[in-house]
């Protein structure tokens, strides 16, 4: 068995334990989501008043499925996902092996050469990390080029919403599910009461922001595709080093596809293509908007599938390259 085979036999192996496995988790976690929507409600008679009314509190509601499945195990999964992310641009380091870049760190803006595992000087956008850095930077956090970019990225996803319906199920309670009680102090109180629910017009009025970003999460796909470009060329020399590729590359290659499926089918980018029209007849302009419009929708009929795919590969790719870095992997590749 020469090379060429036994590359080709350890790339299936891993793209089924790896892909397989991550799109398998998160197809059970939206199929599971379209089980309790789907599921009829039967008023529950121990808890319904006698006449007639609705009981109010926290988690009362007359719903006989599993309604509290959903935010649960949502609330969890995104938990363990920003537990692990916070963790990985804590580090500093073991963020770059051969011509693989992780994207929680890309782009690479400034570069401390000092640290294990950091990305080559010519990779960085601005060069070293500049001394006045140094002098603002928090003592207790390492110097870290993700701090430095995750903001964007984490401005669109927490935006988002699909995110938004979830985290203020799972961690406001507000409220918990569908005809599910809330936290007291998001229940309307009356029309005399001093409670009164505001919605996202008082504090949470930076939604409206998602709209914004949504451009920046388009020139983060672009970045990440020609970083996963640039994992074709040994030590990532673009035009200069031998060309090949590994697995990482599928890795990174992957990563903004997913993002793209998700970022294409956000509810901003369906109302940009689409909206504004009374009408998709006519024109030619006119159908060309609605053919894009219609693609975008079943794109965005599975917006909660293409976030958590695409949330838990971005994971997945940093998790790669760092262990590639660690040296914990060894990556299969032709150079």
């Amino acid at each position: 068995m020469d090379n060429t085979q036994i590359f080709i036999i350890a790339v299936v192996v891993i793209a089924v334990f790896t892909i397989g496995g991550g799109v398998a988790l998160a197809i059970s976690l939206y199929q599971a989501n379209r089980l309790i929507i789907e599921t009829v409600s039967v008023p529950r008679s121990d808890i319904v008043q006698d006449h007639g009314g609705h009981v109010s509190g926290l988690g009362e509601t007359t719903r006989a499925d599993k309604w509290w499945i959903e935010p649960l195990w949502t609330g969890f999964g995104f938990l363990c996902f920003v537990a692990y992310a916070n963790w990985a641009g804590f580090q500093g380091e073991h963020y770059w092996h051969g011509s693989y870049l992780s994207p929680f760190y890309s782009p690479v803006l400034f570069v401390d050469l000092s640290r294990v595992g950091a990305a080559p000087l010519e990779h960085a956008w601005f060069g070293i990390w500049p001394d006045w850095i140094r002098q603002i930077w928090p003592p207790f956090f390492p110097t870290s080029p993700a701090w430095l970019i995750l903001a964007g990225p984490l401005a669109f996803r927490l935006t988002c919403y699909y995110y938004r319906k979830f985290y203020y199920r799972s961690y406001f309670l507000s409220p918990p599910g569908c005809a599910v009680g809330a936290m007291p102090s998001n229940i309307v109180a009356g029309p005399t009461g001093t409670k009164q629910y505001k919605g996202e017009t008082g504090l949470f009025i930076f939604q409206n922001i998602h709209r914004y970003t949504w451009y920046l999460a388009v020139v983060y796909i672009g970045i990440l595709s020609w970083d996963a470009f640039i994992s074709l060329w040994e030590g990532g020399e673009v035009f200069h080093g031998r060309i090949g590729i590994g697995v990482g590359s599928f890795v990174l290659f992957l990563n903004p596809l997913l993002l793209a499926t998700y970022t294409f089918g956000c509810h901003s980018c369906r109302h940009l293509v689409g909206g504004r029209k009374n009408s998709f007849s006519g024109k030619i302009g006119a159908r060309i908007r609605f053919s894009l419009w219609k693609k975008v929708t079943w794109l965005n009929q599975r917006h909660m599938l293409f976030a958590w795919l695409s949330m838990i590969w971005v994971g997945f790719s940093d998790f790669y390259v760092r262990m590639c870095s660690m040296g914990i992997i060894n990556d299969i590749n032709t150079w």
